[in-house]
């Protein structure tokens, strides 16, 4: 089984986290991202294939959180078995929107990889 994962939020240089603060403006996405989360940390990437997709061309992959509101979560892996959650924000496009992309992409490049 693929054990052991740790999800991490990106934090910016003032010390915030922007996807905490987007998930707290949304109960209802927060309880099935905090789900969706917790069962990757404990039964690996595989429990969450379902809900996660690459992002074609990108580094990136998002978390798909389904509902009233269709949230999305990029977010990297990294060496160790570590998640960093870089982005969130609300999906109301079938495709994700470049600004999107580049925001998660800016965050990235920031941490370093």
């Amino acid at each position: 089984m693929d054990l052991g994962w740790k999800v991490t939020y990106y934090i910016s240089a003032n010390g915030e986290s922007p996807v905490k603060k987007f998930l707290d403006s949304y109960p209802k996405a927060k309880l099935k991202a905090l789900r969706i989360l917790s069962h990757i940390e404990e039964y690996g990437l595989t429990y969450a294939i379902p809900h996660i997709k690459k992002l074609t061309g990108t580094p990136l992959w998002e978390i798909r959180i389904l509902g009233e509101d269709s949230v999305r979560i990029l977010y990297v892996t990294k060496q160790g078995k570590k998640i960093v959650l870089l982005h969130a924000f609300l999906k109301k496009t079938n495709k994700t929107p470049r600004r999107e992309i580049n925001l998660g992409l800016t965050r990235l490049s920031e941490i370093g990889t």
